[in-house]
């Protein structure tokens, strides 16, 4: 659309960069922390330094912005479109308010398995459950796009890599690493996601 100002244009990109910013930037500055050995949700745990500051920019903002990426997406799509693609741009806004809620639903250190740790868990596995469903099923429908194919392949390596990370890879990598693996899935789909759908 060429009436999107350049800042929605980028949204995604803005996005993603927002959130790797914040997980380095504040992971820098918080003493004994490991990017290899420590979750990305301790930097926004109950007690944690600066934790508003990182849970606002690494994750309330990050979230609602790929919560727009995935309207705009939806609102390309054809009006021949069938359910699935709608239904996965659907599942990709969800994962975009699920990663928000993470940033409003901090762990509690002190502890995990209590209520507030479930809750931010919960969001969790609610992003990851509908960024991989939200992608594998829009990209099936761009695959079979003659001008879509590259979003398609994008969408649905992601998905597909985040899955593996999510679930498969914990028992391999470490927790922390196997976390930013899908993490880095999700960011890297943000970035390229709405200027390949212009591309068609």
């Amino acid at each position: 659309m060429s009436t999107l100002s350049p800042l929605l244009r980028l949204s995604g990109l803005i996005a993603a960069l927002l959130f790797l910013t914040a997980v380095l930037g504040f992971g820098a500055g918080l003493d004994g922390y490991a990017q290899a050995r420590h979750p990305v949700a301790l930097l926004g745990a109950d007690g944690v330094p600066h934790a508003l500051a990182f849970n606002l920019l690494g994750f309330v903002l990050p979230g609602l912005l790929a919560a727009l990426v995935a309207e705009r997406l939806r609102r390309r799509l054809p009006a021949t479109a069938g359910w699935a693609p709608r239904v996965g741009s659907q599942m990709l806004l969800l994962a975009g308010l699920a990663f928000a809620a993470m940033g409003l639903l901090p762990l509690d250190v002190d502890d995990l398995h209590g209520p507030a740790s479930q809750l931010h868990a919960s969001a969790w596995m609610i992003w990851v459950l509908g960024f991989v469903a939200g992608t594998l099923l829009l990209g099936m429908f761009q695959l079979r796009q003659v001008q879509g194919r590259a979003l398609g392949g994008l969408a649905i390596a992601c998905g597909v890599l985040a899955a593996l990370a999510a679930f498969a890879l914990q028992g391999v990598l470490p927790a922390p690493l196997a976390q930013r693996v899908a993490f880095a899935c999700w960011a890297g789909w943000l970035a390229l996601a709405l200027p390949l759908s212009r591309a068609r």
